[in-house]
């Protein structure tokens, strides 16, 4: 099989009658919303996309996404490169009672008006939500990841302070 753009749309339906399956890549700058979050452009997203009907008759869309991201370090404030590893398993809803029926190894997803779902819009919400939430290198590969970090000064231990209840206590005793 070679490997192909992915389309931008496809219908759920027809590619699972048809049992498609795609092996390619999204163009990392037409992932508009993944590089404005990234430190620099995103390297193409490798893609592996299966179309088909499982045995209780549920269409679905199974594959998997990879790339790779440049981020900041927010320990060392340096730039790094981590991979984004996406699995995922969609099946098209057009209703609620659809939604609460589907098993839950399925995500439901919705088709647009003409009954298409967009896949890189897909495919970027994924890696946007599998991107790390505070990006850090490892600690052997970070600048100030085995450095102890202080913010201010200790200071030493106050001398004890009188009880201000201490005169309560003595007209309890009374």
């Amino acid at each position: 099989m070679q490997t192909v753009k992915i389309p931008v749309s496809i219908d759920p339906n027809r590619a699972a009658a048809s049992k498609l399956s795609f092996d390619g890549f999204i163009p990392g700058v037409q992932l508009k919303r993944l590089n404005e979050l990234s430190a620099g452009d995103c390297s193409d997203v490798a893609v592996s996309l299966e179309c088909g009907v499982d045995i209780q008759g549920i269409v679905y869309l199974k594959g998997k996404a990879v790339t790779e991201l440049t981020l900041i370090c927010q320990r060392c404030m340096t730039l790094y490169t981590t991979e984004v590893t996406v699995d995922f398993c969609f099946s098209p809803c057009g209703s609620e009672a659809e939604i609460d029926e589907l098993p839950d190894a399925y995500d439901p997803i919705e088709c647009n008006e003409i009954g298409e779902v967009r896949l890189h819009q897909l495919i970027e919400d994924e890696l946007i939500i599998a991107m790390p939430l505070i990006p850090m290198h490892d600690d052997e590969s970070c600048d100030e990841g085995d450095q102890d970090i202080v913010v201010g000064e200790i200071e030493p231990a106050q001398e004890e302070r009188p009880n201000p209840f201490a005169v309560l206590e003595k007209l309890k005793s009374k």
